[in-house]
C-alpha cells in the first residue's frame, strides 16, 4: 500500500469510494465534491497499485485548525490499517497545528478507531458542536 499526496484529481475515482461507502450526500453532487477536492487543504490516497483504495481530505488554515473532512477506504479493504495510515499521515503533516478535528458517526466502532489514534469526543473536554441541516 502507498500513500501518497492526491495532486491530480480524478473526479471518477473519488466518487466511486464515495458510492462504495454509500455516501450519496457526495455522489448526487458531483460539481460539488470536484470543488471541495480543488479548495482542499490537503488531501492524500492510499493506493494499491494504480487503484485508489482509500482518501484523507483536510480543510482549514494549516496553522490554528485542521478539519477533517471526509476519510474513507473501499470496504474491501478496510481493517487493514489503511484508514490509520491516512490519518496518521494527516496527523504527522500538521503535528504543530493547535487543533485537529473530525466529525464521524457516533457509533462504538468509530468512537473506538479514533480514540485508538488519539482523539477524544468533544463532550469529554465540556464541548459540544453545533450544525446548521
Amino acid at each position: 500500500m502507498i500513500i501518497r499526496e492526491l495532486i491530480k484529481l480524478e473526479l471518477d475515482e473519488i466518487l466511486n469510494l464515495y458510492a462504495a461507502v454509500g455516501w450519496t450526500n457526495y455522489t448526487n453532487k458531483p460539481d460539488m465534491v470536484k470543488k471541495a477536492y480543488e479548495n482542499s487543504l490537503l488531501t492524500f490516497g492510499a493506493y494499491d497499485g494504480d487503484k485508489l483504495v482509500g482518501v484523507i481530505r483536510t480543510v482549514g488554515d494549516g496553522a490554528s485548525i485542521v478539519f477533517v473532512q471526509d476519510l474513507l477506504v473501499l470496504p474491501k479493504y478496510q481493517r487493514q490499517g489503511i484508514g490509520t495510515q491516512l490519518l496518521r499521515r494527516i496527523m504527522d503533516h500538521f503535528s504543530s497545528v493547535y487543533q485537529m478535528e473530525l466529525m464521524t458517526d457516533n457509533t462504538p466502532e468509530t468512537t473506538a478507531f479514533y480514540r485508538s489514534v488519539g482523539f477524544i469526543k468533544a463532550d469529554d473536554m465540556g464541548c459540544c458542536a453545533f450544525l446548521r441541516p
